[in-house]
């Protein structure tokens, strides 16, 4: 079989790049090792969030997905016969309406175990109909917040410079906070609403975005591990799998924080490396946190290089009316082991931000992997040492609220047509990855050289002609969406 372009990845990264190629003329055929949607794109929070970023190249991404999401999630429901339910920022009322109401006695302890991120809401309704599960897409806006003197300061510092560049602000007042979550602590120092943080369901997103992919023409294959590839004249002509080979001219490594690894099976070297976190999830209750609100720590600690474990508080409600609590990073590699002691950090800082939380059951925990790099900047661009190896990836913990924006991106530089924003920053070839790039002297042996040059058609930015294409393979699945 052949394609245009081999997306290496079923997440939502992946998926939003298969979708823009795809939509853009280009056939793609998608490869994972496993189910897609089953990796970290299930163990996210389903974050899309500009309160977290700096002023720069990633709050710029952040900024422009912020305008992108709405519609995208109003162009997949269309397309797939969902339902188009979200909610705007600005109606505080609805949302607190009731949260001061009593809550449910709930016995004492708690329960562990491995599961997915948020659940989906899917009626039995939209089920029978054949409607697509609604993404709950939801612009509920975040709120930070300081309990202590010294972290007042520097969290309304920190908001004045994103205002500067161009996020939407609101320094609250204790009172203020208190009335847009009644929950919180009243001890509150300082605090910051951000109207443009938003939140939807990740792992429907994913099958949203592989859905509208396959319509338009993209093959999605999984438990296809990736073991090779062919060159000739240094360039990528095929991708070997455990189950097939794929005549390409162009590979797209967006496998998360896999990718490092995958780069390697290809014959490249990519810093980005696992990122360890959990999320404890509690029972439905009658209480509601109307915003993604966490504290002032959260962002210091997604910035930070320290391997070492770090914990801040994120706490928010979903539909289903769990309570999501995070948030921990810490770089231990691929140990997917839950640890309690990771959990009672989590909960403890937790209960700072919000007290009625004491007593509430957790009835399950999950952890996932971060794709991290160390510049703290996602990768999306060609390798400058490998044509036709493109990259989508090491977003850390903003690849779910950056993916539609980052398929644009990679489709816009691969088809040679205007970006949405200077890719610059985001190409391999950065100056601040240079120091940790350390240029391939070898190949590795599945990276198989051929004897005939292939070559990008100069001023398409398409990838080279290939022979016709092969009848499907037996291997072709339809996927789960």
């Amino acid at each position: 079989m052949n394609a245009d372009v081999v997306v290496i990845g079923a997440g939502i990264i992946g998926a939003a790049c298969a979708r823009a190629l795809a939509r853009a003329g280009l056939s793609v055929i998608v490869v994972d090792r496993g189910a897609p949607a089953s990796a970290t794109s299930a163990r996210g929070e389903g974050n899309l969030l500009v309160s977290d970023k700096a002023p720069g190249p990633e709050l710029d991404l952040a900024l422009l997905a912020s305008e992108h999401w709405p519609r995208l999630a109003a162009a997949l429901a269309d397309e797939l016969g969902g339902p188009a339910r979200h909610s705007a920022a600005g109606d505080r009322a609805s949302r607190t309406r009731g949260a001061s109401g009593g809550g449910v006695q709930v016995p004492e302890g708690f329960a562990c175990g491995h599961a997915g991120a948020r659940g989906g809401t899917a009626s039995f309704g939209d089920l029978v109909s054949g409607a697509f599960p609604d993404i709950e897409y939801d612009r509920k806006g975040g709120i930070v917040v300081a309990t202590t003197e010294e972290g007042a300061e520097p969290l309304r510092a920190f908001a004045r410079g994103q205002a500067a560049a161009g996020v939407e602000v609101e320094h609250l007042t204790a009172a203020e906070a208190l009335a847009l979550e009644p929950h919180l602590n009243p001890a509150v120092t300082a605090a910051v609403h951000y109207p443009q943080d938003a939140q939807l369901q990740p792992v429907v997103a994913t099958e949203a975005l592989l859905a509208s992919a396959r319509r338009a023409g993209v093959q999605v294959l999984a438990n296809h591990e990736v073991v090779g590839v062919e060159r000739r004249g240094g360039r990528i002509t095929a991708v070997h799998t455990t189950s097939a080979t794929i005549g390409t001219a162009a590979v797209v490594v967006a496998a998360g924080p896999w990718s490092g690894a995958v780069a390697g099976v290809v014959g490249a070297d990519l810093p980005v490396r696992p990122r360890r976190g959990m999320v404890l999830v509690t029972a439905r209750m009658t209480q509601r946190v109307f915003h993604k609100v966490y504290d002032g720590d959260y962002f210091g600690a997604t910035q930070s290089s320290d391997a070492d474990l770090q914990t801040s508080s994120v706490v928010e409600s979903t539909p289903g009316g769990t309570v999501l609590i995070g948030s921990s990073r810490q770089q231990i590699g691929f140990d997917d082991r839950l640890r309690v002691e990771v959990l009672a950090q989590i909960a403890q800082r937790a209960l700072r931000l919000f007290p009625f939380l004491e007593g509430t059951p957790v009835i399950r925990a999950y952890g996932g992997f971060r794709p991290y790099v160390p510049d703290h900047l996602p990768v999306i661009g060609e390798d400058h040492r490998h044509p036709g190896l493109w990259y989508a990836t090491g977003h850390e913990g903003a690849g779910i609220g950056l993916a539609g924006v980052t398929g644009d991106l990679l489709c816009a530089q691969l088809t040679g047509t205007e970006p949405p924003l200077d890719p610059t920053p985001f190409l391999p070839s950065r100056p601040s990855l240079a120091t940790h790039l350390a240029r391939s002297t070898a190949l590795p042996a599945q990276a198989r050289q051929g004897s005939e040059p292939s070559a990008r058609p100069p001023g398409t930015g398409r990838p080279a002609s290939r022979p016709e294409p092969e009848p499907p393979s037996e291997a072709r699945t339809g996927g789960t969406a």
